[in-house]
């Protein structure tokens, strides 16, 4: 399903500027019960038991649009214990997942006019730099504090390093509200510089390059007036930065993780409770996982769509055979008033969420169709579509 689903964004990408995100979630599926039904320890303390899914999602760099899957590895952990970690080699770890990502992103979307594979600090992974495909930048949030190498000859830390640094810009951006955070203009100070971490040692590869370059963009919040913990993100890049434009560039690419973020809200809770799925057999649930990480992701290029400002089309997130059904179906659900009407064109996907939306309940007149509405909807569609490929006979 999964690789299905990622033939299918690679025929969106195209000569397009592609950013791919990826990150990787918990599913915890229960305790005692779970883990007699065979499921691994996930979370703090190994008492919960689940899966774990990695997922990376294509889009366009240009306009946001939510292109579709790239990647998704479900696993249960349910093999005994391991040898050390730093014994092992990346390919026997879980953080292989980081790596195989990027590798699938490179070979799927090669059409594209650049890729830039985008994750957080626990890919910090001196092999995930080193073994990166050649058509593949990367972005990542910096996790450890590496020794690196001065265009002097000596050798400091990355961190010390890139904190001496003068500023190099500031500018003020919009942080949204979350959950416990009100909305609030942070001002960022902005540092970059090129920099040649060193190989860590002793390490797993030995066959890994002594130095690599890339460049750390360093952004802080500098005129914080809330309780929260101010903005610090040092970014480690292999695009190259001669600027502060670039630089600044760097920052807005990375604010674009969040919506790994947003996909795995809408499979847990905003859109599924995939988590209170009640399945005994781990084997199944790793398919209805893959199978639900696929619907999550039509499920928000919908809900972003539905307002008709990505001006994507309808095959973006839909079968070409889908368009008649579409249209018929708004032709039904039309009522006699002008909010009652489809706003939308024909063979855009805002037209196609408009349709979802209204077979998921929503009355047109009130509030914007969210996550569970256009699932809801999605269910619908597609059983209406397949009553559209019966060939009943008399009996």
């Amino acid at each position: 399903m999964a690789s299905h689903a990622a033939s299918r964004t690679a025929e969106r990408v195209a000569g397009r500027e592609i950013i791919v995100v990826q990150d990787t979630s918990e599913l915890i599926l229960g305790g005692r019960r779970a883990k007699a039904n065979g499921y691994g320890p996930v979370g703090k303390g190994g008492g919960t038991r689940g899966l774990l899914l990695h997922a990376a999602l294509a889009l366009d760099a240009g306009t946001d649009a939510l292109l579709g899957l790239v990647d998704a590895q479900v696993w249960n952990r349910d093999k005994g214990k391991v040898t050390p970690r730093r014994s092992r080699a990346t390919t026997d770890k879980e953080s292989q997942r980081w790596l195989s990502a990027t590798v699938q992103a490179s070979a799927a979307l090669s059409t594209a006019q650049s890729i830039t594979v985008i994750s957080d600090r626990e890919s910090d992974i001196y092999e995930h730099f080193a073994r990166r495909p050649a058509n593949v930048e990367l972005l990542v949030r910096a996790n450890w504090n590496r020794k690196i190498k001065l265009k002097s000859g000596a050798f400091a830390k990355q961190f010390a390093f890139v904190d001496g640094l003068p500023e190099a810009a500031r500018f003020s951006v919009t942080i949204p509200a979350a959950p416990g955070r009100k909305e609030r203009i942070a001002e960022l100070a902005l540092r970059f510089s090129p920099i040649m971490p060193c190989r860590p040692h002793p390490g797993p590869a030995p066959d890994l390059p002594d130095m690599i370059r890339l460049t750390m963009v360093d952004v802080r919040e500098v005129s914080s007036t809330h309780d929260g913990e101010p903005i610090h993100w040092r970014l480690l890049t292999t695009h190259v930065v001669r600027s502060p434009k670039q630089a600044r560039r760097i920052v807005d690419l990375y604010r674009r993780r969040w919506t790994i973020e947003e996909f795995f809200r809408t499979l847990k809770s905003a859109g599924f409770d995939i988590e209170e799925a009640d399945i005994g057999e781990p084997e199944v649930m790793i398919k209805f996982v893959a199978a639900a990480t696929v619907a999550t992701v039509t499920i928000m290029q919908l809900v972003r769509a539905r307002d008709g400002t990505t001006e994507e089309e309808l095959t973006e997130a839909f079968e070409p055979d889908d368009q008649p059904v579409l249209e018929a179906l708004s032709s039904q659900l039309e009522g006699a008033t002008a909010k009652q009407k489809n706003p939308h064109p024909k063979g855009t996907l805002a037209f196609a969420a408009w349709v979802i939306a209204r077979l998921g309940g929503w009355t047109a007149y009130y509030g914007k169709p969210g996550p569970k509405v256009m699932r809801l909807g999605l269910e619908a569609f597609r059983r209406i579509k397949y009553g559209t490929t019966l060939r009943l006979k008399n009996v």
